[in-house]
């Protein structure tokens, strides 16, 4: 399987599709392309900071293993190409800090995620910076500082995904590997100009773990367009012995669902935000965006209604699990202490949530699967903000309460969690940019098993955006496509 891309397009940054074009074509090594990531990875780092750990010596071992093989005429998906993931991914013989300070004991294997994406021939050039234990929607923390977005170096890209979209935004590397429990793939891919996917629950399956955070997190890609995170999400899903969810298998690939139109939809419009316990307001410039990328899909020949899910008391489900889970991981940490005070208060907040409070949220989850999903049998998709607000400030809650973190964080990025609790796939894509020329995006929300329809609509909102033609100001031009 390959990705249909066309090496005369114009292109300020090597998508992985022209990465593959051109090493299939002999026009670049894989020892040139790793050897020029790792380049713009040192000089971005001390503006842009995504990454928390580069490998490279073993990614320039890699690079030189796949040019052998594809010397001798083998063949792999991602052979030669460079690819980075988050630091909640287990790679064998390096710590999976997840935005943790201290001495953390190395992984001894390999994450299933980690293992199909070199089974695929991808080398992993580093780990990407996350906040604490994947918490909020900016990645900052004790550990490593804050992470800068290449649109404007004074905001965060988002998080907690939010060094794999600054390395993915600004060229570090084509694609990235991140996870989202309540957010963390869309939010930073909203808030850089990309398209993150959060797949169905279990469609990547998170081994050594059995499910993570009680259901609510995923893994899933993020890319400059839709093909290559449908191809990312081609190679890296597939279940596991010992996968607490496995859902079906799709009917075709993912990368196919991006080549072919979605056919008539009826798409509801959604503005309004679940409740969660702190005011929200929808920027109108935000609202501005979503509502003209609604425009476009009418344009497109769907039919938009406004509409909102019956998202009723949906967080009763969402808050034990979440907090249970986090309180699961800081047991893990070495040595608490090192933690911002606020994963400590959350974290201790979390051992009231464990056993019984757990297991009745998670019987919750039915009952809100049938609720939020009667609009699926009047639309087949729906559109919403991907956040309330444009990109915070780097630093916007540095020293805040918890109580006052909780409040910036839900006003700004109070639309994406309740399909973390129902497992269901949403995909952002980009809806533009405000005012102050920063990016916003829009997800498209879907039902259980729903990620070939999405892919679909969004490749095809895609070709009519060309959003993948617009780079950031501050990007690393050794990346650049001579």
């Amino acid at each position: 399987m390959t990705v249909n891309v066309n090496p005369s397009r114009s292109t300020r940054f090597p998508t992985l599709g022209e990465q593959l074009y051109q090493l299939a074509s002999g026009a670049v090594t894989s020892g040139e392309l790793v050897r020029r990531s790792l380049h713009a990875i040192t000089v971005s780092q001390s503006t842009l900071n995504a990454f928390r750990l580069v490998l490279t010596e073993t990614a320039l071992a890699e690079a030189a293993d796949a040019d052998r093989r594809r010397a001798a005429g083998e063949t792999a998906p991602l052979l030669g190409i460079p690819i980075a993931v988050k630091d909640d991914v287990d790679i064998a013989g390096v710590p999976t800090s997840f935005g943790a300070a201290g001495r953390i004991r190395p992984a001894t294997e390999d994450s299933e995620v980690v293992r199909r994406l070199r089974a695929a021939g991808a080398v992993i050039v580093g780990k990407t910076n996350c906040c604490e234990l994947g918490q909020w929607p900016f990645t900052s923390g004790p550990a490593f500082g804050h992470t800068r977005n290449p649109w404007s170096r004074k905001h965060t890209p988002g998080g907690s995904s939010g060094g794999s979209a600054a390395a993915v935004a600004a060229g570090l590397v084509a694609a990235a590997i991140g996870s989202d429990g309540a957010g963390s793939i869309r939010v930073p891919a909203a808030w850089t100009h990309l398209v993150g996917i959060k797949p169905q629950r279990g469609r990547i399956s998170t081994m050594p773990g059995p499910e993570l955070f009680h259901g609510l997190t995923v893994y899933g890609p993020l890319s400059r367009t839709v093909a290559e995170a449908a191809y990312l999400l081609d190679v890296a899903s597939g279940p596991m012995p010992g996968d607490r969810h496995t859902p079906p298998a799709p009917d075709e690939p993912y990368l196919a669902a991006a080549g072919r139109e979605p056919g008539r939809l009826r798409i509801a419009l959604s503005t309004r935000a679940p409740f969660s316990g702190f005011p929200v307001s929808l920027d109108p410039d935000v609202r501005a965006a979503v509502t003209r990328l609604a425009g476009v899909l009418a344009d497109l020949g769907h039919e938009v209604i406004e509409e909102d899910p019956r998202y009723g008391l949906i967080g009763t489900s969402f808050l034990p699990r979440s907090l249970a889970g986090l309180n699961d991981w800081v047991r893990r940490v070495p040595d608490p202490a090192l933690l911002d005070p606020r994963t400590r208060a959350n974290a201790r907040n979390g051992r009231a949530f464990r056993g019984p409070a757990v297991a009745g949220a998670l019987a919750l989850e039915k009952v809100m699967q049938r609720q939020v999903g009667a609009i699926f049998t009047r639309v087949d998709v729906v559109l919403a903000p991907t956040t309330a607000q444009p990109p915070l400030l780097v630093g916007a809650t540095d020293g805040a309460s918890s109580t006052r973190t909780d409040r910036v964080i839900i006003g700004a990025c109070p639309y994406t969690w309740p399909w973390n609790v129902l497992g269901w796939p949403s995909v952002n894509v980009p809806a533009g940019f405000v005012r102050s020329g920063l990016p916003v995006g829009a997800q498209l929300m879907g039902p259980a098993n729903s990620e070939s329809l999405l892919i679909s609509l969004a490749a095809q909102l895609e070709a009519a955006e060309r959003w993948y033609e617009r780079v950031p100001p501050h990007r690393a031009t050794a990346a650049v496509i001579p």
